[in-house]
């Protein structure tokens, strides 16, 4: 095995993260790793770079056999995908940071690395500074992998820690998020929950195996949380986080959803405010572990692809152990799940479909219940989305199919029924 290769770099996207990996590459020359040439849309822009390191033509860098390693961090999932399959193609390993290129093109990556022999690394696509990939690919191999939660938005997590702390209202904190860089010009794809689910996605596969597009996977952002929710989270000392997660249920299979849930003050994630980032990861053995770093920003995601980089230098490849080596993991929507529900009316809500509610508030303008609901619930209609419907998550939130069965018993015999 060559140790030490030397890497000579083609790079995709001179924006945030290419710059700030060009400047960190410049103070890390022990990484014996250079820039060759980098690819940009608009050649009129200044940039902080010599001229001739530029190029419009992505085939000068996809076609130069002295190129070995092609880093992308470019916005648009299409043209990635096509400059990492050509690259794969041609022999080059991909460092890539564009999470929704990977979740929406996941199988056929997969299937790119077999046939190629090359390696795609990008831990910087999910938690910026977290090695989260990293850890789950290569520390949790065969522990048993109870739970994963995690805060892997650091706009939406910005967002709400403005609600909540500085009692500003979404859009006054949406404004602020875009002013300071962490919120895009359109915030949809993070308030919506797009970006999360599109991590998540992949993060799933490094976790159990499991190989899902996001519209198998049970989402939403926090575009309908209300000043109220927040309220009524702080009296129950709560906050409120868009938590991606995922759980072994009894029978073997995964419960996973990207959604907004209260946490209770002492819960790890409670701790993450403003950008950055934190993932619980819950084993047989180990108990909880918890990471915590900057989700976004410019240095802390070129530290992620500096990483895969230093990796490459000894041929690192993911191994997707859980999808491979063991019997991958299934997704089920077969569970339950506890939900605080915040409307206007009544009449957009199914109350017959709850399997029950445990409390329910309709003395204000803005009426709330808490209640269980089947999960396939939320995969299969819209309700809870429409109407400036708020649904959050209560924190102990997955109930399974024998705790409800033992619930709906006790109950009878309480009503001595049976």
């Amino acid at each position: 095995m060559e140790a030490h290769k030397q890497l000579t770099i083609g790079l995709f996207g001179f924006g945030v993260v290419g710059e700030g990996l060009y400047k960190v590459l410049q103070q890390t020359p022990s990484l014996k790793a250079t820039i060759k040439k980098v690819c940009i849309k608009n050649p009129g822009k200044k940039r902080d770079a010599p001229e001739d390191l530029f190029t419009t033509d992505k085939n000068i860098l996809l076609n130069d056999p002295e190129i070995n390693v092609i880093v992308e961090v470019i916005n648009e999932s299409e043209p990635a995908f096509e400059i990492v399959t050509t690259a794969l193609n041609n022999g080059k390993d991909v460092v890539s940071a564009s999470k929704k290129m990977i979740a929406e093109h996941l199988p056929e990556l997969l299937a790119l690395q077999q046939s190629t022999g090359r390696s795609v690394l990008y831990e910087a696509a999910a938690c910026a500074s977290i090695p989260v990939i990293r850890n789950l690919e290569e520390y949790y191999d065969n522990d048993l992998l109870h739970s994963i939660k995690a805060i892997v938005n650091g706009s939406t997590n910005f967002i709400l820690t403005k609600m909540f702390e500085d009692k500003l209202d979404y859009q006054q904190a949406v404004l602020l998020a875009q002013q300071l860089g962490f919120a895009e010009t359109d915030p949809k794809l993070d308030v919506e929950g797009y970006d999360a689910v599109n991590k998540w996605a992949f993060l799933l596969t490094h976790a159990y195996g499991i190989v899902k597009t996001i519209d198998h996977i049970v989402f939403n952002g926090i575009q309908n949380i209300q000043g109220s929710d927040a309220t009524v989270a702080a009296e129950k000392h709560f906050d409120i986080k868009l938590v991606a997660q995922a759980k072994k249920l009894q029978n073997g299979k995964v419960a996973a959803f990207v959604l907004p849930q209260f946490i209770k003050h002492d819960d790890h994630l409670a701790f993450v405010k403003n950008e950055y980032n934190g993932v619980v990861i819950e084993s047989g053995f180990a108990d909880k572990q918890f990471f915590y770093g900057k989700g976004a920003g410019s240095f802390p995601t070129a530290s992620a692809v500096l990483s895969d980089l230093s990796a490459l230098r000894y041929q690192y490849k993911y191994e997707y152990k859980k999808l491979y080596h063991h019997v991958p993991q299934e997704l089920t929507t077969d569970f339950y799940i506890r939900v605080y529900v915040s409307f206007d009316d009544w009449k957009y809500i199914p109350k017959e479909r709850f399997e029950w509610i445990e409390e329910w508030h309709a003395e204000t303008d803005r009426k709330y219940l808490v209640g269980v609901l089947p999960f396939k619930e939320l995969r299969d209609s819209n309700w809870w989305k429409e109407n400036n419907t708020s649904l959050i998550l209560s924190p102990e939130a997955i109930i399974e199919d024998v705790e409800i069965r033992k619930l709906k018993k006790k109950s009878l015999e309480l009503a001595g029924i049976i």
